[in-house]
């Protein structure tokens, strides 16, 4: 018996003992206070700590994408230059031709396509226009190479990724004033020189030349618009720099120079991987005045070189670690804050309340003193009982 009784005796000292560690300790219900005003707070409290829950949630449900930069191991001596332009001018009046930095003539094959066009878009095709150059802008620093846009990303399913055909019916009885080049030409993986220039080109050993003496100045415009202008291998959904790039002339002799920096470029998406090039651009134009002995050809050059830095870019998830660390921090910040908040307005609630009510006890106290005083400084009454009538009554007589 006597060692059933010291073993109770040390399990109630165990248990005094994790009792004394308890950091949570619980306030009896009698001891505790409730007010409206607690009730008012944790119901906003409560508010908006599910306001920011659901955020935190739809950011942990996102996806975040790391860049990663180390040089370019590739060796492909060929290249892919997909394009998309379509330039105000007759196509018989034009020509698109490659020079790479060997000073040699490109060939551009059979895959790069030249048919007559409606400079003008229908309206199905503004609309899509308008769209795409909404989504090209919506992210700041959009021709310099520091984040991949997808449109698919943007609109998802319900916008194509290309420009959808124009519809006939708007343009009936309308000729053509615009000439659409489309296809890719493959290149040699060095610097080059891709240009629209007037005249069709004839090839000669040190080039080619352009027969533009052929075509009226009054012909020469080159207000163009660039629906794609990608290099490699085409992937939908990607928005370049220079898709949707819409430039307008008035005036027959001008330049437009596109100084091209190409990066190949790897994404690793959650699904799939695609190889791609990103590039970033510097747009010059400028007006030529042949008479005043102006430098230059009119037409369209873009100016293209390869980087020897490659960019690797990872679609990734976000941690639940993570999550549950944002969230926790979130829910006990609020409470914390909330608290310390309810405390402080209702201690100065207190502190105005004892103000205002010393500041009325004095005035009372005044107000009490001045007809104590104006009482004292009146001649004294008497009070006389007369029994001579019915009701008692009191009567003041001056003595």
């Amino acid at each position: 018996m006597q060692s059933l009784s010291e073993g109770i005796r040390q399990r109630k000292t165990i248990s005094k003992g994790f009792k004394d560690l308890d950091a949570f300790p619980k306030i009896p219900e009698s001891y505790q206070e409730t007010s409206a005003s607690g009730g008012t707070v944790s119901i906003l409290v409560f508010l908006f700590i599910s306001m920011l829950v659901i955020s935190e949630f739809i950011y942990y449900s996102g996806s975040i994408l790391t860049y990663k930069y180390e040089v370019d191991k590739e060796a492909d001596n060929k290249f892919r230059i997909n394009i998309d332009i379509t330039v105000a001018m007759e196509c018989d009046d034009i020509g698109a031709d490659v020079l790479d930095l060997s000073g040699g003539n490109v060939d551009t094959g059979e895959n790069l396509h030249l048919t007559p066009a409606h400079f003008s878009m229908s309206s199905n095709q503004k609309q899509w226009w308008d769209a795409f150059r909404s989504a090209r802008k919506s992210d700041e620093g959009y021709r310099s190479i520091n984040k991949v846009t997808q449109i698919d990303m943007i609109f998802g399913d319900v916008m194509p990724t290309y420009m959808p055909d124009e519809i006939e019916s708007e343009f009936e009885g309308k000729e053509f004033d615009g000439c659409r080049i489309y296809g890719n030409i493959e290149v040699n993986k060095v610097a080059g020189n891709f240009h629209i220039t007037a005249g069709k080109s004839i090839p000669h050993p040190r080039g080619h030349a352009h027969l533009s003496a052929l075509v009226s100045e009054l012909n020469y415009n080159f207000s163009h618009r660039i629906d794609m202008l990608s290099f490699g291998e085409p992937h939908p959904g990607i928005i370049n720099p220079l898709d949707g790039d819409l430039m307008i002339t008035t005036t027959p002799y001008h330049m437009y120079q596109y100084y091209i920096a190409i990066v190949p470029t790897t994404i690793q998406t959650l699904k799939n991987t695609i190889k791609t090039n990103q590039y970033s651009v510097t747009q010059r134009s400028r007006q030529l005045n042949l008479n005043s002995g102006s430098q230059g050809v009119p037409g369209i050059f873009f100016k293209y070189d390869f980087n020897a830095i490659s960019v690797s870019v990872n679609e990734e998830r976000r941690s639940f670690n993570e999550f549950l660390i944002r969230l926790c921090g979130i829910i006990g910040g609020v409470f914390a804050t909330s608290g310390m908040l309810h405390s402080a307005i209702g201690a100065l609630a207190d502190i105005i309340l004892c103000q205002m009510r010393q500041k009325r006890g004095k005035m009372f106290q005044t107000a009490n003193n001045v007809q104590k005083e104006q009482f004292e400084g009146k001649t004294p009454f008497v009070l006389l009982k007369h029994d001579n009538i019915n009701s008692q009554h009191v009567s003041l007589v001056q003595q």
